[in-house]
């Protein structure tokens, strides 16, 4: 559908640029009420329980329902009577480590009964005689909104937003009768479009799916469909071919190698430095930092080319963290601590120990053996050691492994088609989101059939 601007503009000002005759800038402070909240997670007895909408409901949902699952705190009366959220409300990320996940919000969706804001989260209060809260929510999401929280933002490896930085953000803003039709009109398209995203989102989870089963199979079972095979009375493996061997996977790798067989390397030079996030899901590893050896050489886990990597804690185990590596920096790599290096004995394939390494049977089995609590449980080194497997010879390994190299590369195409499918989705969404609030478009009298509610 195409839409046609407003008949009148008038400039106001070199950040904003251009705004329809009858709409106005104005600053956040100006229209609405803000407040920054300091309610933290915790219990104290003598305050009472509340639900606490926290920094991750705000990151991960765009509006908030009662559908959410809260977590349960406690604060004071004071505490209670400054940030108690109401329908239409917003809540917006006043700080993070990444400067550009500063200023996310959500909007309040309904009454939801002792809902208080939680800690590094900053409540806007629209006043309702000059601006709504869906509006509120649409405007600071524009890239207007997000350019001008990024330069108030203030720090080093923590940034944040002052108060003086949220109340002067400009907003242009229309009468409040078509602010609600702008706000009608975004919320059904956007519906449509995340309806879009998640189909494309869905698919993608079936194609990953496919390519571990086929992986799986190949790993466990051969691609031989006509070979004769044998009981291993092993329960996760059952049968395997006849001419396989059975090992623990002590007997086929070293694991995690010591880092003084690389003494003979001076000190100065430059190796790969692989934190978590360069460390790809099913393969994969960004080589996009290097550091002097020295610098890393003490405190991180050490590998070379042809080793396998993989995520030791959760979950980034459960999620296929792990990779071959290659092409690193004078063949070398330190990374973080929560990876287990596997290297190939002689006579077994690197490719073929990587794809093993991903396969579900390995990453289930292996998460049914963390240890820990919560969020620092880890696969263990002897799980990896006492893992017992079917073994071919290294050529059938190699074979193994050039078959999955076919069949990923083409669920690996479909794969990149419908991700940039999401992305270009994303950046429309955000293109008429932009255009819609900041008066580029006039969507007054746009029919909207059927009303949604995103």
């Amino acid at each position: 559908m195409k839409y046609f601007p407003y008949t009148d503009y008038k400039s106001v000002d070199n950040l904003i640029g251009r705004i329809p005759n009858g709409w106005r800038v104005e600053r956040l402070h100006d229209v609405a009420t803000i407040k920054t909240s300091n309610v933290d997670k915790k219990s104290a007895k003598y305050d009472a329980p509340v639900k606490l909408c926290n920094y991750v409901d705000v990151y991960y949902h765009s509006k908030i329902t009662s559908e959410i699952d809260f977590m349960i705190s406690t604060a004071s009366e004071n505490e209670i009577e400054r940030f108690t959220l109401h329908a239409g409300d917003v809540v917006f990320t006043k700080d993070s480590e990444d400067p550009y996940d500063i200023g996310i919000p959500t909007l309040i969706k309904e009454e939801i009964e002792n809902l208080v804001c939680g800690y590094h989260l900053s409540i806007v209060k629209p006043e309702l005689s000059q601006i709504i809260g869906g509006f509120v929510y649409y405007a600071l999401e524009t890239e207007l909104s997000k350019f001008q929280f990024t330069l108030a933002s203030n720090g080093v490896t923590r940034f944040g937003l002052t108060y003086q930085g949220t109340k002067n953000l400009l907003l242009p803003i229309p009468s409040l009768d078509e602010q609600k039709s702008i706000v009608d009109f975004l919320d059904y398209k956007i519906v449509q479009i995340n309806r879009l995203i998640d189909k494309k989102k869905e698919l993608i989870e079936k194609l990953n799916e496919q390519r571990i089963t086929m992986i799986t199979q190949a790993v466990t079972k051969g691609i031989d469909l006509n070979v004769t095979m044998k009981n291993t009375e092993v329960n996760w493996l059952g049968d395997i071919p006849k001419h396989w061997g059975i090992k623990r996977l002590r007997f086929a790798i070293e694991s995690n190698p010591v880092k003084s067989e690389i003494n003979d390397i001076e000190r100065d030079d430059l190796v790969s430095f692989v934190p978590m996030n360069a460390v790809g899901e099913y393969g994969g590893i960004r080589l996009d930092i290097n550091k002097p050896l020295n610098d890393v050489y003490d405190g991180y886990t050490y590998f070379r080319n042809d080793d396998v990597v993989i995520a030791k804690i959760t979950p980034c185990f459960e999620n296929g963290k792990g990779a071959k590596a290659e092409y690193l920096t004078n063949g070398i790599a330190f990374g973080t601590t929560e990876l287990h290096v596997m290297r190939p004995l002689e006579g077994y394939s690197s490719r073929w120990l990587f794809y093993l390494s991903i396969c579900h049977a390995f990453r289930e089995i292996g998460a049914s053996e963390m240890y820990g609590a919560g969020g620092q449980k880890r696969v263990p080194e002897s799980f990896i050691k006492n893992f017992r497997l079917g073994i071919p010879s290294y050529e059938e390994q190699e074979s193994i492994a050039d078959f999955i190299d076919t069949e990923t590369q083409k669920i690996n195409d479909m794969l990149r088609v419908n991700n940039q499918a999401i992305d270009r989705l994303i950046e429309y969404k955000k293109a008429l989101i932009s255009s819609t609030v900041t008066g580029q478009i006039d969507v007054r009298g746009v029919e909207i059939p059927n009303k949604e509610v995103a």
